[in-house]
């Protein structure tokens, strides 16, 4: 984990991904489920995921967050919501276990000591509790975008096991939207953008994830664009 906790975040596409609402939809549907009590949710951005996973069960949300710019944003985006807004990583939070749910949402790949970075946030996590990671799957697919944002990685199933610490059992480890790598793979071979627009977000929201809600079932979450994997610490 580093141990600087002020930084400017690079990229449009929290702003742009912030558009897309059945994406976080689904994701957040399948999490819902292993949220509770008290939460920290680290590098929460513009605080576009919040809306879609607080829960009536949820006793306290603390969003944690680098950029001031964007802390201060998502302050003004969600005052209607009883979120504690701290600034900076995880060096701090006190290092006890205060926490029920810990959630990575898109973060874990821009963290450069990934398993420093979750030995840390397992110190933090209650017995009993869930560590919620949501990543972009396979180097194959790793492409300008990804070095533009300062993606230092994708992941795959066993990549990601491979940094969890001894302790977390896994709850579920799941690959989302196989239809939707076609469009990074495009990407990555064909148009090499550093960034999408905003007409092939809406796009790949209003018409590739419904597909993805269906198929991925389908071919038993083995392979797509993104990966997911809830740990519980015994």
């Amino acid at each position: 984990m580093s141990s600087q906790t002020k930084m400017n975040y690079t990229g449009n596409e929290l702003e742009l991904f912030a558009h897309a609402l059945q994406w976080k939809r689904y994701w957040s549907s399948l999490v819902h489920p292993y949220i509770k009590g008290d939460v920290l949710e680290v590098g929460s951005g513009l605080g576009a995921n919040i809306r879609f996973l607080y829960q009536k069960n949820t006793k306290s949300w603390t969003a944690l967050e680098p950029d001031l710019s964007l802390l201060e944003a998502s302050r003004g985006i969600l005052n209607d919501l009883p979120v504690q807004f701290i600034h900076g990583d995880l060096c701090v939070i006190e290092r006890t276990p205060i926490y029920d749910t810990i959630l990575y949402i898109d973060v874990l790949e821009h963290i450069e000591h990934d398993r420093a970075e979750i030995v840390e946030a397992m110190a933090r996590l209650r017995s009993g509790g869930h560590l919620i990671i949501l990543v972009p799957a396979f180097m194959f697919l790793y492409s300008l975008y990804d070095s533009a944002i300062g993606h230092f990685r994708r992941y795959t199933r066993p990549s990601l096991r491979q940094i969890i610490p001894s302790g977390l059992s896994e709850a579920r480890l799941i690959y989302l939207d196989a239809p939707g790598m076609t469009l990074s793979l495009s990407n990555r071979i064909f148009l090499k953008q550093k960034e999408p627009t905003i007409k092939q977000i809406l796009f790949w929201d209003r018409f590739i994830v419904p597909l993805s809600r269906i198929a991925d079932p389908v071919v038993a979450y083995s392979f797509g664009r993104s990966l997911l994997g809830i740990w519980t610490l015994q």
